[in-house]
């Protein structure tokens, strides 16, 4: 599976923008799909997933500001991030949990799309 992030940019504190995943073939709605972040220096963390087995999980950090939708028609996960904040200033990576023929979970990530807050 590839996936494949867009959406990225500069944008100033209480701005916002959308991130777009599309992903090389068809994702079924019972696997994990979403995005983490990673800032410099820090750790890759959540920031919000998708599946109809457990909805929608979000970051306490984005809760209220972000919503992530998924378009199963066009295979592709979105982020709509709005009131940006500096903090929010990261790498972006989507990613999708698909099992093998073993059973085994893969993760698959996409390359990460830059998101820079800042005035």
């Amino acid at each position: 599976v590839r996936l494949v992030e867009s959406g990225g940019g500069l944008v100033q504190p209480g701005g916002s923008l959308r991130l777009s995943c599309a992903a090389s073939e068809y994702i079924f709605r019972s696997y994990d799909m979403g995005w983490y972040r990673q800032a410099p220096g820090k750790q890759r963390e959540l920031v919000a997933t998708s599946t109809t087995s457990t909805g929608t999980n979000y970051a306490d950090s984005v809760k209220g500001r972000f919503t992530i939708s998924r378009d199963n028609a066009e295979n592709k996960v979105n982020l709509q991030m709005n009131n940006l904040k500096p903090e929010d200033t990261g790498v972006y990576f989507c990613y999708t949990s698909i099992p093998g023929a073993d059973g085994t979970m893969n993760n698959y990530w996409g390359r990460g799309t830059q998101v820079t807050v800042a005035s």
